[in-house]
């Protein structure tokens, strides 16, 4: 009797050791959605403000028009862009676009001088810091998530439960996309 007992307390004592782990797997896994969600509030803000930026832009530079298409284009692919590693590369191109754009100003005195675009680059450079935290916060959080589910023993419950590691957001394809779209004059 006394054995049944014990063995009992045991078989529960495993069980709930199981559930503990995979309740802190999945608590961690919408940690790192969240924390997702908070770059993509930040990456829409940035696409916000894109047409205005380009709209400006184009005012001072109609002949910048393959310019200002490279822009818009890489714009919609970062906002179709469904997985991270898709984000991450279109992000790159969108980064890229925009650099044009800033070389582009700067041939056009009157529109490095005029308020609406002092005002979107002001606008812009602030949500490019914002974007920066955000994936800063998210790499951390899928840090402490993917290590969480390759240490012992939560690696047997993560393996069998489902848990896979998550995506980076990192800027490793082009090294000059590493820094922020710099928009000084």
């Amino acid at each position: 009797m006394v054995g049944f007992i014990v063995l009992g307390l045991i078989v529960f004592g495993v069980v709930g050791f199981i559930i503990q782990i995979y309740n802190n797997l999945v608590q961690l896994r919408q940690r790192v959605k969240n924390a997702w969600s908070q770059v993509d509030v930040q990456l829409k803000r940035r696409y916000d403000l894109i047409p205005n930026l380009v709209n400006t832009v184009k005012g001072y530079a109609e002949h910048e028009k393959a310019t200002l298409e490279n822009v818009t284009k890489a714009r919609t692919m970062a906002m179709n862009a469904g997985t991270v590693q898709e984000q991450t590369q279109a992000e790159n191109m969108l980064t890229g676009a925009l650099r044009s754009l800033f070389a582009v100003a700067e041939a056009y005195p009157d529109l490095k001088a005029n308020t609406n675009f002092l005002q979107l680059q002001a606008e812009l450079s602030d949500t490019e810091s914002k974007i920066a935290f955000s994936r800063q916060f998210y790499n951390d959080t899928v840090q402490k998530f993917n290590t969480s589910i390759e240490v012992f023993p939560n690696s047997l419950i993560a393996g069998n439960m489902g848990f896979t590691p998550a995506d980076y957001f990192t800027l490793q394809d082009e090294p000059e996309a590493r820094e922020t779209v710099k928009v000084e004059f």
